[in-house]
C-alpha cells in the first residue's frame, strides 16, 4: 500500500469518526450484495454498470484520485475498451518547450480525471460544499454500501413539521436528514450498455457495488485465496487424520 493511500483511508476514517461522533448515521436496511461472506465475489456486470453510474452521473461533481484507467481491467473491461474510455477525456499534458500546458487525450495510464481544478473550484460550484472523493468512499462511511445505497434512495418531501433550507435536500438515510447534494439517481438516469432496466434502485445497487470495488478490488482474490487454504486444511485434516489412525493401529492399549 503507497503511503498516499494510506493516509487516504487514516484521513477518511478519521473523517468518518468525526462525523459520528457529531451525528450518528441511521442504520440502513441490509442488502443483498454478491461480495458478502467468506465465499461472496464481485458481480462484474453490476460492476461495469456502476463504474457508468459513476461516469455519467458521479463525475461530473466526485473525483477518484486514487484510481487509474487500467485499473479497470478488474472490473472486466479489455484493453481496447479501456485505450476508448481514458481517450475520451482530456487531461493536462506535460509543459512544453515554452511552459505551457496543453490538454490531450487521456492514457491508461492516467489517474481518473478529476472534475474541478482545485478545491476551491469544487466548492464554488457546489455552494461551498466539497464533494468528497470517492475511492475509499465506501470505507469511510458507517455500513459502507448498505448506506450509499440507502442514501441515493432516501431522497423524498420532508414531514410537514420539518423546514428544509434552500440549497439543502432531504434525505431520510443522511444524518440530520437534510444534504446539500441534489438527487443524483432516478429512474432511467442512465441507459445501460447491457440493457438492465435503470430503475433507481437498481442504479443505487450498481454504484454501491462498484465504489466497493473501489476501495477493495482485492476481495476476489483473497477470498479465492480464502477457499484453496480452507480446502486444503480440510484435506490435510484428513490425510493428517488417517496417519494417526494407522500408526496407533500398531500399539496395543
Amino acid at each position: 500500500m503507497s503511503k498516499l493511500r494510506a493516509l487516504v483511508i487514516t484521513g477518511a476514517f478519521a473523517l468518518a469518526a468525526a462525523s459520528a461522533v457529531a451525528q450518528e448515521i441511521p442504520e440502513p436496511a441490509k442488502q443483498d450484495w454478491s461480495f458478502d461472506g467468506a465465499f461472496g465475489t464481485y458481480d462484474t456486470a453490476s460492476l461495469q454498470r456502476g463504474f457508468e453510474i459513476y461516469r455519467m452521473v458521479c463525475s461530473n461533481c466526485h473525483s477518484m484520485n486514487l484510481l487509474s484507467y487500467h485499473d479497470l481491467s478488474g472490473i472486466g473491461y479489455s484493453d481496447a475498451e479501456i485505450k476508448a474510455i481514458a481517450a475520451s477525456v482530456q487531461v493536462p499534458d506535460e509543459p512544453d518547450d515554452q511552459g505551457e500546458i496543453k490538454d490531450r487525450p487521456g492514457r491508461p495510464s492516467d489517474h481518473f480525471k478529476a472534475p474541478f481544478a482545485n478545491t476551491q473550484a469544487a466548492k464554488a460550484a457546489n455552494n461551498g460544499a466539497l464533494p468528497p472523493d470517492q475511492s475509499l468512499l465506501v470505507r469511510g462511511r458507517k455500513y459502507g454500501p448498505d448506506y450509499i445505497y440507502a442514501l441515493m434512495t432516501g431522497y423524498g418531501d420532508p414531514p410537514a413539521d420539518v423546514t428544509v433550507p434552500d440549497g439543502l435536500y432531504y434525505n431520510v438515510a443522511f444524518p440530520g436528514n437534510k444534504i446539500a447534494m441534489p438527487p443524483p439517481l432516478s429512474d432511467d438516469a442512465v441507459q445501460y450498455s447491457d440493457g438492465t432496466k435503470a430503475t433507481l434502485q437498481q442504479e443505487a445497487h450498481d454504484v454501491a457495488t462498484f465504489l466497493t470495488w473501489a476501495a477493495d478490488p482485492t476481495l476476489n482474490m483473497r477470498h479465492r485465496i480464502g477457499a484453496r487454504v480452507i480446502i486444503f486444511l480440510v484435506v490435510f485434516s484428513g490425510v493428517m487424520y488417517g496417519v494417526k489412525r494407522q500408526v496407533w493401529s500398531k500399539i496395543e492399549h
